[in-house]
């Protein structure tokens, strides 16, 4: 089409509320708008589910025709009218909230899985972004998203006739995706400039609405820029490590540019993942030249609102780049922006001094006011990987909380289960507190539940036999496995889902531990069982892919196609439709290295089942009423023998536990034990387990509190910032001299007396705490409590006291040493401490 064609199309009435209301991501959750795009173009709607695609190709003369409808016309206009009143509507933040200091929060991450019509993710990480945005919408908690645009994104999959992973990169045309660009007052395209090593960077603005939510996605594919600039935003986790710098670059320098240039000045920033911590650079070097103080002051300032949500579950997954790169793309930023010389950078990412990598989780960290892991397993996880960067610092004290991940209900339910939710929760249910979403639920009739869930599998099944046989056709494959795919799977059948990244960790093959024993549990011809399967593998990891062979050889056995399928090229339509009619979700990863595992939420809206390993989530979400468990909830490591007991133990529950309750029916022919777990596991965790929560919990704890500590420190022109500088200058100097003199302790009256005094080498006493500390070994509590100065005894020495219960030895305690500074996180920002010899 030509863009003289398209601009006719605006001649056609109703033709600018169509694009306003394609531009709009929140009608790809909200349904009333589906009937829209079906009546333009049903078959191109239900391949796509992109509106904007479907605005560019459908004809003028269809456009004509269909606009001309005064009913669908008022269709149109009643949907925009409804979204302009939900976003000047106050919100669950503007209710709750009122007077909150967090008047903007901006949230980086590398993806965003927002809508299949906008291909920037890959999996996890972009499905949490893009349902905390879409939750963070539906809350009116006020956010802006920073991304990147990627012309190829995520690669795409193709299985040949032998089981083999092929990676392709299509183009993502952006005229097809619903972006628009950014353009300024005059009409003139936003860019933003970056200086890289010897030439500069021009970056391109795409602006994405997500109802009153807007996020902004750079991109380097701007004509202006040579071919190697043009590629830095080409594709997602590609390349080698000098792309991944600069994509890192772009996104938290030049993301932190754009909110400068929009005039946009958040309290809080998110990092989702270390990925984007250069923005904790930027935005220190935006306060230093707005309040004219140096870097350390800048960053003691801004830190307060910068908050690290850590993904990863092993410290080898963090991302680090060599001193030579870092001196390369980021020498003359650290000397002539920020101040500072090239080891003062490379400090802030160093785990230990001499180290020659730069680990941009350390930088996250060193940058950030809190640290947070994305399940209350992954942050006890987390603790452990962070612990080599607070030496002597016990476990337990290490700084990093949990806010564990959920899922944006409306995004993944089926229109039946959005009925089934609305007539007995409201409307409105996602949308606030959820207080009594659980009891309500509570009330819905087996037989309700039960046409649920048979009217989902059935839908399932018809989308996967149109998707495969499309797969099929395209790819040559022979004409009975064609055949066979239009017969897909049975209706009224157990229908198991396994659909994630493959990847060695996630043990995706366990359910071939033994294939003979898998076939019987299968094909029994009195209780069947159908299995779904899909997922990529990292182009580089021949581990997974030689996984999906696995099964495709498998799938190719007798009789195996009829109950066994591997649908190619995993994406979010893909996990729509599974999720909506699978039966029971399995999920198989080797303890603890599922940071959390969202996939398995995702059936919980509309009540699929969970069996998974004690990982993640599910390690703290697991109760028998609610689905089935693996694993005895402990570490073993690569074991093979324990990975085989595991195998046999996931046999057993299909055989004696699982199958059996799905099949045995009352009089009605409806499975009542199995709807006991469907009900009590929607009722009970998809609340706990939405996006909702957990936007409404970041908030309470993480956002309010940092922009309320943001802007005391950034208050005039930074002071408190200042101070807390010179505390930390101070403690640097001060540190290695501080000793522990004389100590006295008596016992009596049922109590012991600790004295101690104490050289501070002319630190100010107020910089410190002196704390009693008692682990919690042997049945015995955790202990920690302060002592009180006393009294100066001569120059630099201070004498502290306390006394504790004498319940315990006096030997059990021992006293220690930390920095202090009012609304400072210790360690976090000063990680010194000194223990009693």
């Amino acid at each position: 089409m030509s863009l003289r064609e398209h601009s006719h199309r605006h001649d056609i009435e109703g033709f600018d509320l169509l694009e306003e209301l394609a531009l709009d991501l929140i009608w790809c959750w909200n349904r009333s708008a589906d009937k829209i795009w079906a009546e333009l173009d049903k078959d191109l709607w239900l391949l796509t589910r992109n509106p904007w695609v479907i605005l560019q190709t459908v004809s003028k003369e269809k456009l004509e025709k269909t606009l001309a409808d005064p009913a669908f016309l008022k269709i149109i206009k009643d949907l925009l009218a409804l979204s302009k009143k939900k976003n000047e509507a106050p919100a669950w933040f503007q209710i709750k909230h009122a007077n909150s200091p967090l008047t903007c929060l901006a949230y980086f991450s590398m993806e965003f899985m927002l809508s299949e019509a906008l291909p920037i993710y890959s999996g996890g990480l972009g499905n949490v972004a893009g349902d905390q945005l879409k939750a963070a919408n539906d809350l009116g908690v006020p956010v802006v998203g920073i991304g990147l645009l990627y012309s190829q994104g995520y690669f795409r999959q193709m299985i040949d006739n032998d089981g083999n992973q092929h990676a392709l990169y299509p183009f993502n045309s952006p005229e097809q995706l619903p972006i628009v660009p950014l353009r300024t007052k005059n009409g003139e395209w936003l860019h933003v400039e970056l200086a890289f090593p010897g030439w500069s960077v021009r970056l391109r603005i795409w602006e994405v609405k997500i109802g009153r939510i807007t996020l902004y996605l750079l991109d380097s594919n701007d004509a202006s820029n040579v071919p190697v600039q043009r590629g830095i935003t080409s594709e997602l986790y590609g390349g080698d490590s000098e792309l991944r710098l600069k994509q890192e670059i772009v996104l938290g320098i030049g993301g932190w540019k754009l909110l400068e240039a929009l005039n946009i000045k958040p309290e809080v920033c998110h990092l989702n993942e270390g990925h984007a911590a250069f923005a904790i650079l930027e935005r220190a070097r935006a306060f230093m030249i707005d309040n004219q103080v140096s870097f350390d002051e800048a960053l003691a300032a801004t830190r307060a609102g910068n908050l690290f949500t850590t993904h990863t579950a092993v410290a080898a997954g963090f991302d680090r780049f060599s001193r030579f790169l870092i001196e390369e793309y980021l020498g003359k930023y650290a000397k002539q922006a920020l101040g500072i010389e090239l080891d003062d950078l490379m400090a802030l990412g160093r785990v230990n001094p001499n180290d020659d990598w730069f680990n941009m989780a350390c930088l996250a960290l060193r940058g950030s006011h809190a640290v947070n892991g994305v399940s209350k397993l992954h942050g006890e996880v987390s603790r452990c990987i962070f612990e080599p960067f607070f030496p002597r610092w016990p476990a337990d004290e290490v700084p990093v909380g949990y806010v564990t991940n959920g899922i944006h209900t409306s995004s993944w339910d089926s229109e039946m289960a959005d009925d089934l939710w609305t007539e007995f929760c409201g409307k409105e249910r996602w949308l606030g507190e959820m207080e009594e979403i659980e009891k309500d639920f509570r009330k819905v009739s087996d037989k309700r539940l039960w046409d649920m869930r048979n009217a989902g599998r059935k839908e399932m099944i018809e989308n996967g036999r149109g998707r495969l046989v499309r797969i099929l056709q395209a790819r040559g494959a022979p004409e009975e496995e064609i055949a066979d795919a239009k017969k897909l799977y049975d209706f009224n059948t157990l229908t198991l889902g396994f659909a994630r990244r493959f990847a060695t960790y996630k043990r995706p093959n366990m359910l071939l531990h033994d294939p003979e024993r898998l076939l019987r549990i299968l094909m029994n011809p009195d209780r069947p069982v159908q299995l779904v399967l899909s997922g990529k593998a990292h182009p580089a990891d021949g581990g997974g892919q030689a996984m999906i062979k696995q099964w495709m050889q498998f799938i190719r056995r007798p009789g195996v196609r009829r109950h066994v399928a591997f649908i190619p090229d995993y994406d979010m339509l893909i996990t729509v439709r599974l999720v909506k009619g699978v039966d029971l979700w399995i999920n198989t990863p080797r303890r603890p290295w599922e940071a959390c595992g969202t996939s398995g939420m995702k059936v919980l809206v509309n009540g699929g089942v969970n069996l998974s390993e004690l990982d993640g989530w599910w390690a703290e979400a697991y109760c028998p009423e609610v689905g089935w468990a693996l694993g005895d909830g402990q570490e073993h490591g690569n074991d093979p023998a324990w990975d085989a007991k595991e195998a046999n133990d996931l046999y057993d529950l299909l055989e004696q536990e699982i199958v059996p309750a799905f099949y045995n029916r009352n009089q009605e022919g409806i499975p009542t034990a199995w709807l006991a777990k469907v009900r009590e596991s929607m009722a009970r965790l998809t609340p706990t387990y939405s996006a909702n929560r957990a936007v409404r919990e970041y908030t309470e704890n993480y956002y309010l509190h940092g922009a309320e500590s943001y802007r005391k420190r950034a208050a005039n022109q930074g002071e408190i910032g200042k101070q807390i500088a010179a505390w930390q200058k101070a403690l640097k100097k001060h540190w290695d001299q501080l000793q522990f003199m004389e100590q006295k302790i008596e016992t009596r009256d049922g109590k012991h007396q600790f004295t101690y005094s104490i050289y501070l080498d002319g630190l100010d006493p107020e910089s410190v705490k002196v704390q009693l500390y008692a682990n919690g070994l042997n049945g015995n509590s955790f202990f920690l409590q302060d002592l009180e100065r006393d009294s100066k005894q001569r120059e630099h020495i201070y004498l502290y006291r306390t006394s504790v219960p004498a319940s315990r030895p006096a030997t059990d305690f021992t006293a220690r040493i930390i920095p202090y500074f009012p609304d400072v996180h210790v360690p976090l920002a000063a990680s010194q401490i000194l223990w009693q010899k």
